[in-house]
Order: C-alpha cells, then sequence, then structure tokens
C-alpha cells in the first residue's frame, strides 16, 4: 500500500509539496493553466488579505479530503512554515508563487502567511476540516 494514504514512513521532503499549474496558453487577454483532480465534491474558495495568517494546525488523514490536503494557489503569494509532529526536527519553509498546488501531507503542523491579497481553493469541504484539524 501506498505510505502516504497509511500516514507512514514520510520523508522530509514529503510534508509539504509545491508543484507549478502548468500554462496551455496566454494571449492578449491573458494566460490560461489547468490542473487535475481526482476530487468531484464540494470544495472551499478563500481570500486572503496580505499579513493574515491561516491554519496553524495538522490533519491525520483522517478525511479523505485531508488525506492530503490540496489547495490551489490561484492569486497571491504565500509562506508556508510547516514541520512534522510526529518529530519536530523534521520541518521547512514554501515560499509559493500563483498559480500553484499545495499538497500538506498529515500530520505535517503548518501555518500559512499570506505575503500578498490571495485566492485560493482548498479541494475538500468544510465537515473534512471539521472531521480533521488538530491544533497544538
Amino acid at each position: 500500500m501506498n505510505n502516504r494514504l497509511n500516514c507512514i514512513n514520510y520523508e522530509k521532503q514529503d510534508m509539504v509539496e509545491v508543484t507549478a499549474i502548468p500554462k496551455i496558453a496566454e494571449d492578449e487577454r491573458g494566460p490560461t493553466h489547468y490542473f487535475d483532480t481526482d476530487r468531484s465534491t464540494q470544495f472551499v474558495c478563500g481570500y486572503r488579505k496580505k499579513g493574515a495568517v491561516s491554519a496553524r494546525h495538522y490533519h491525520k488523514g483522517l478525511s479523505v479530503g485531508k488525506n492530503p490536503e490540496k489547495l490551489i494557489l490561484f492569486s497571491g503569494e504565500i509562506t508556508i512554515h510547516w514541520f512534522d509532529v510526529r518529530n519536530t526536527e523534521i520541518k521547512g519553509t514554501e515560499k509559493v508563487i500563483a498559480p500553484a498546488m499545495v499538497t500538506v501531507y498529515p500530520f505535517a503542523w503548518h501555518e500559512v502567511i499570506a505575503d500578498t491579497d490571495t485566492i485560493f481553493l482548498e479541494l475538500n469541504t468544510l465537515e473534512d476540516g471539521q472531521k480533521d484539524t488538530f491544533r497544538i
């Protein structure tokens, strides 16, 4: 079985991943990007003002939408500070510039700071978060 789905044996680079969203076209109107997802439920759309701090929690992977958590940053720039709650020596900081997909794996405590005004889409329901959000 896939270790990520079992929430076992994560390596440092596996706790948070940032992936650019590919551009398929651009003209005088602006660029067009695309992304794939296997999720087809409700999503959460968020707007954050520059300086806003979000998250400050972790997920255990109990909800499908949080195993892993996926966020599409459509506009703006964020900084994510994270650490493995099972081994706090495993930690990092990711600077993310839109458009990008951020994947946060279970047991990664994470804090998201809006470096600019941002627009994002969380690929999970509110219920997923309510069932699987833990604070330290």
